[in-house]
C-alpha cells in the first residue's frame, strides 16, 4: 500500500506543478500586452493543460485515499 500512496503523492505533485505552470504562463501573457486574438490563442492552450493538471492531481489524491483506506 505504500507504493500506492507514493504513486498518489507523485501524481498530485505533478498536477500541482502543472497548475503552477498555468498560473505563471497566464501571468506572463497578461503582462506581455498582447492583442486580444494572441492572448486568446495562448489561453486556449493553457486551459487544456490546466484541465489535465487538475485531473492528474485529482487522480493522485484518489490514489492516496485508496492507499490509506487499504493500509
Amino acid at each position: 500500500m505504500d507504493g500506492l500512496i507514493l504513486a498518489g503523492v507523485a501524481l498530485s505533485l505533478a498536477g500541482l506543478g502543472g497548475i503552477l505552470w498555468c498560473i505563471v504562463t497566464v501571468w506572463r501573457a497578461r503582462r506581455a500586452g498582447l492583442d486580444d486574438a494572441a492572448l486568446r490563442a495562448r489561453l486556449q492552450r493553457v486551459v487544456t493543460v490546466n484541465l489535465a493538471a487538475l485531473l492528474t492531481s485529482a487522480l493522485g489524491l484518489g490514489l492516496i485515499a485508496v492507499g490509506l483506506i487499504l493500509a
